[in-house]
C-alpha cells in the first residue's frame, strides 16, 4: 500500500486547517493564520481566496493597528451552511435552523397532533419545507433535517428501533425524506439532549445525560462522543429495572427507572413544575416529602450506574432549570448514604444546553458531519 502524502493531500489539509484556524477565532488577520499555521502568505493568501469564493468565510473590517496599513480580518460565514431539526411530540412539533457555529437563528412551533398516517408525515413535511422556504436560503446550504423523536433509532437514523411512546417501531425515514429534498434521519431525543450538551461544553469526557422529562431518557458518552452500542440502545436506563414489581412502565414491564424518575412519576395529575417547586421551595410538607422521595428513588439508579461507569452525571431536560445546587448537593449525600465507595468530589452537574437542546441536537451531526469534511 503507498503511503505516500501527495501534493493534492498537502493542499487539502492547508485549505482545511486555515478554516478551521478562522472558526476556532472570532476573526484573524492573514499573517495571525501564517504566523499560527506556520504556512507562506502566497499559500495563506490562495486558500483565502478559494475559500472567500466558496463563500465560507467573509472579509470582515479590518483590525487596530498604530503603524502601517491595517490588516484584513477575516471571519466564517455562519449561514454559508444550515441544518434543520425538528422535535416531534404528541401535540406539537418544534422547527429550527442552526447555523455552522450551533446557533438557532430561527425557530417555529406548530400545533400539530401526531398520528401514524402519511397525512401527518406529509403535512409535517411541507411545513419543514415552508419553513425552509422563509429563511431565504438555496438548495445546497441546506446539509440536512434531523428528527428528535421519543423512541430507539439504528445507528444510520433510517429507522425507529423502538418506539412505545409515540413513532412507531418500524418506521422509516422514507415517511419524511419522499417528500423533502434533502438528507433526512431519526435521532432519539435524549442523545440530542446530550448532543447538543457536548457542542456548548469542552469540558466533558466521560459523562451519563440524564434527559428528566415527562419521560425519562439517557445518553452514555465515551470520549466525548454518544456511545450507541451494537443496536443503538445504549444509555437507556429508564428501562433499568429499580424496584421489582413496582409500576408498570409503558415498556410493559415493571418497575422501570421510568417509573420512579420521570416528571409524570413526580407530578400528580393537572400539576405543573411550576406549581410543583412553588411548593417545594415554600417548604410546604407534602411537596418536600414528595421530592425528597423523587431524589431517594434518582440517587438509587444514580449510584447503579455510577458503580457500572464511574463518570460524571449530567440532569438534564425539563427538569433541570427548576434544579439548584441545594438540590444537588442533597443528591450527592444521598448517593454516598447509599453507596459502597462515598467520595467528596462532586459528580452531578446541572445541564448547561438551553431548553430547546433537542431540536438543536437533531441538527448538529449534519454540521458536525460537514465541519469534519472541510
Amino acid at each position: 500500500m503507498d503511503n505516500s502524502i501527495t501534493f493534492k493531500d498537502i493542499k487539502k489539509s492547508n485549505y482545511s486547517s486555515i478554516y478551521h484556524l478562522i472558526f476556532q477565532n472570532e476573526k484573524l488577520s492573514k499573517q495571525e493564520i501564517a504566523n499560527q499555521l506556520h504556512l507562506s502568505l502566497p499559500t495563506i493568501t490562495q486558500n483565502l481566496v478559494r475559500l472567500e469564493k466558496e463563500k465560507l468565510i467573509e472579509k470582515s473590517g479590518q483590525f487596530e493597528s498604530s503603524v502601517g496599513r491595517r490588516a484584513t480580518a477575516y471571519a466564517i460565514c455562519p449561514q454559508a451552511r444550515i441544518s434543520i431539526g425538528v422535535e416531534i411530540q404528541k401535540r406539537t412539533v418544534q422547527i429550527l435552523a442552526i447555523d455552522l457555529r450551533g446557533h438557532a437563528f430561527q425557530q417555529e412551533r406548530l400545533a400539530m397532533d401526531y398520528s401514524n398516517e402519511d397525512r401527518y408525515y406529509k403535512e409535517l413535511s411541507q411545513a419543514v419545507q415552508s419553513f425552509i422556504s422563509s429563511l431565504d436560503v438555496i438548495d445546497e446550504q441546506v446539509l440536512g433535517i434531523g428528527f428528535a423523536i421519543q423512541g430507539l433509532t439504528s445507528n444510520d437514523g433510517k429507522k425507529i428501533t423502538y418506539g412505545k411512546i409515540l413513532i412507531a417501531t418500524g418506521l422509516d425515514i422514507e415517511v419524511f425524506s419522499k417528500y423533502l429534498p434533502y438528507p433526512c434521519m431519526f435521532l432519539h431525543d435524549a442523545k440530542c439532549a446530550a448532543t447538543t450538551e457536548l457542542w456548548v461544553r469542552n469540558d466533558i469526557g466521560d459523562a451519563v445525560y440524564l434527559s428528566i422529562g415527562p419521560h425519562l431518557g439517557g445518553a452514555i458518552i465515551i470520549n466525548s462522543q454518544i456511545y450507541m452500542g451494537k443496536e443503538g440502545n445504549s444509555g437507556t436506563v429508564e428501562h433499568m429495572t429499580i424496584i421489582p414489581d413496582g409500576p408498570t412502565c409503558y415498556c410493559g414491564k415493571k418497575g422501570c427507572m421510568e417509573t420512579i424518575s420521570s416528571v409524570n412519576a413526580l407530578l400528580d395529575d393537572d400539576e405543573t413544575l411550576d406549581f410543583f417547586f412553588l411548593q417545594v421551595r415554600s417548604r410546604i410538607p407534602a411537596y418536600v416529602k414528595r421530592w425528597n422521595s423523587f431524589l431517594d428513588h434518582l440517587a438509587i439508579s444514580i449510584n447503579n450506574i455510577h458503580l457500572v461507569l464511574n463518570s460524571e452525571f449530567i440532569l438534564g431536560g425539563y427538569l433541570s432549570p427548576y434544579l439548584t445546587e441545594d438540590d444537588i448537593e442533597t443528591l450527592h449525600e444521598k448517593v454516598n448514604e447509599k453507596t459502597a465507595f462515598p467520595s467528596n468530589d462532586p459528580f452531578i452537574y446541572i445541564s448547561r444546553s438551553l431548553a430547546n437542546g433537542v431540536p438543536i441536537g437533531a441538527a448538529i451531526p449534519f454540521i458536525q458531519s460537514f465541519l469534519n469534511e472541510i
